[in-house]
């Protein structure tokens, strides 16, 4: 399943980080963060919950940008 989410984030090479981390966090199969529209489209692994795996992810993109967000 993949879903699309509204990002603020200030700079293209934060938008590379936080793609990064979200591939990087579980129940994520791939994730695409396109700077210039400001959106993040993942990609969930068969039975993730979507919910749950995008506060991770959240969590794991303020790691690495701390002034970024992603509206669930």
């Amino acid at each position: 399943m993949k879903k699309t989410y509204k990002i603020e984030v200030d700079c293209a090479n934060c938008a590379n980080k936080m793609e990064e981390a979200a591939k990087a966090t579980a129940g994520v199969k791939d994730a695409t963060v396109n700077f210039m529209t400001l959106k993040m489209i993942v990609e969930f692994e068969d039975g993730a919950d979507a919910k749950g795996v995008m506060q991770d992810v959240l969590k794991n993109c303020k790691k690495v940008e701390d002034e970024c967000e992603i509206y669930l």
